[in-house]
């Protein structure tokens, strides 16, 4: 079983040819539509988890691994989630406080 890692921070790699090749790059996402991806992958593993805890209620999961796993899936992206939205509203409540 392959354990793919959360893919929630903005990392871009990228590389410059130096003999004429040309490359494709792709656009460029603002904050907002990271965030949005990122809530929306967040929302899409609960729901899996969701899933995963109904079958095994129903008695259609044989292993219980693979639903321990997307629970806990779920649970480190909602606990990140909460703690950039923690971050967000100290960083707003900071820049609020300072004086003009």
């Amino acid at each position: 079983m392959e354990i793919t890692p959360l893919e929630m921070t903005p990392v871009k790699m990228s590389a410059h040819s130096h003999i004429g090749e040309t490359t494709v790059e792709e656009p460029v996402k603002s904050f907002g539509e990271f965030l949005t991806d990122a809530l929306k992958k967040t929302n899409e593993l609960e729901l899996e988890s969701e899933k995963l805890n109904a079958a095994l209620a129903a008695g259609r999961v044989e292993d219980i691994s693979q639903v321990v796993v997307a629970a806990q899936k779920a649970e480190i992206a909602l606990q990140l989630t909460l703690q950039l939205r923690n971050r967000a509203t100290q960083a707003y409540q900071e820049i609020m406080r300072m004086q003009v």
